[in-house]
């Protein structure tokens, strides 16, 4: 099979939220999108169908259950998708709905960060459960579980990839829309890279990627478009 014959898989990061502003951690929480996040979203949706003018099938776009994800969809002009848990945000755990800054200092240190001290290594004091409320006034309910490990996370999206593999094999192009770490921790699985490679890789609100082949490699086409 030529390089020319296969299929891309496209993933669309949601718009704009609240915590995406004030950088707490937003895994399952299921915050709305801001209206600059709606916004955001809606010309994403213009420069996919500039990038892809033959559009996506319905049956080959994938959207996470959140939200945030399904909004950032329909305004960027995907009414119609499959809805799968598969690629839902990493759950963060007790690091949920916060800040870096607030994380290091619960724990009592200089610095923290994710991709260091994943949720399975946080205490278990700071889990429970808390309605926090957001600047337009909507209530959001906050559950600080147990969480999981970025390697977990990468699994749930091997799963997908899996069964996305024959449709991209045959030459069709795949949109998924979702999250920055979830889309990152993908793309990790994508390239054969450990899931701690995801650091590395930025993916900026409402903004999309592209993996492909190259000589049947995997590879990425372009980034944060």
């Amino acid at each position: 099979m030529t390089q020319e014959r296969y299929g891309r898989i496209v993933l669309l990061r949601h718009g704009e939220t609240a915590w995406s502003i004030s950088g707490q951690h937003t895994g399952r929480t299921d915050l709305p999108l801001t209206f600059n996040g709606e916004d955001q979203a809606r010309e994403a949706g213009e420069r996919l169908r500039k990038r892809f003018p033959d559009g996506f099938l319905p049956d080959h776009i994938f959207v996470s259950p959140l939200e945030r994800a399904q909004s950032t969809a329909r305004l960027a002009g995907f009414p119609n998708y499959h809805v799968t848990a598969q690629i839902a945000e990493w759950d963060y755990g007790a690091a949920e709905g916060r800040t870096r800054a607030m994380m290091a200092q619960a724990l009592g240190v200089q610095s923290w960060n994710v991709w260091d001290n994943g949720p399975l290594e946080l205490p278990e004091d700071l889990q429970g459960e808390h309605n926090e409320m957001l600047p337009d006034g909507t209530v959001v309910h906050v559950v600080n579980g147990p969480g999981e490990s970025a390697e977990e996370a990468a699994h749930r999206t091997a799963t997908l990839l899996e069964s996305l593999e024959p449709i991209v094999a045959g030459g069709d192009d795949v949109l998924c829309v979702a999250h920055a770490h979830i889309l990152r921790l993908l793309t990790t699985v994508w390239l054969g890279q450990p899931a701690d490679f995801a650091r590395h890789l930025e993916l900026d609100t409402a903004h999309f990627a592209i993996l492909g082949f190259h000589n049947d490699e995997h590879v990425i086409q372009a980034w944060n478009l």
